[in-house]
């Protein structure tokens, strides 16, 4: 928060509300508050969530001759821009480090994830249209 000059964010989901507030209270820093109705486990989150994450290339001297494409974020995977769309990449297709390969929908916002390396994709990973972690595999792709 400090680092981008944020002072206070809040987000609301269902039974789920964080609000973080920073700045001073009589000398200390004022608490978060956090209300679940269904569970008190707080939630982790990383600093900078694409700095955190590997990319593509990374995984690929990592793992040898095939790396992955993971999500950045937190969300809903759709493979195609829309309904009527196909998908933005099938198995088979070579990519570029910005080609497009899916969206991850975050908090009503389309966020175009791009393939980060050339390559051939081999697998897609994630189910379309349905929910991604951080870090979560999305496809598999062998360099080039």
């Amino acid at each position: 928060m400090k680092k981008n000059a944020i002072s206070e964010f809040e987000l609301e989901k269902q039974d789920f509300k964080i609000k973080l507030k920073r700045g001073l209270l009589n000398g200390t820093a004022s608490p978060a508050t956090y209300d679940d109705a269904s569970s008190a486990a707080p939630i982790q989150v990383p600093a900078s969530p694409v700095a955190a994450l590997p990319s593509a290339a990374a995984s690929a001297s990592a793992a040898g001759s095939e790396a992955e494409i993971k999500s950045p974020m937190i969300g809903t995977f759709y493979r195609s821009p829309s309904p009527e769309s196909g998908p933005y990449v099938e198995v088979g297709t070579e990519v570029q480090p910005d080609t497009v390969v899916c969206i991850i929908e975050a908090m009503k916002v389309m966020n175009e994830i791009k393939a980060e390396m050339r390559g051939i994709i081999t697998q897609a990973v994630a189910e379309n249209s349905k929910p991604v972690e951080f870090g979560q595999p999305l496809f598999k792709i062998r360099p080039l």
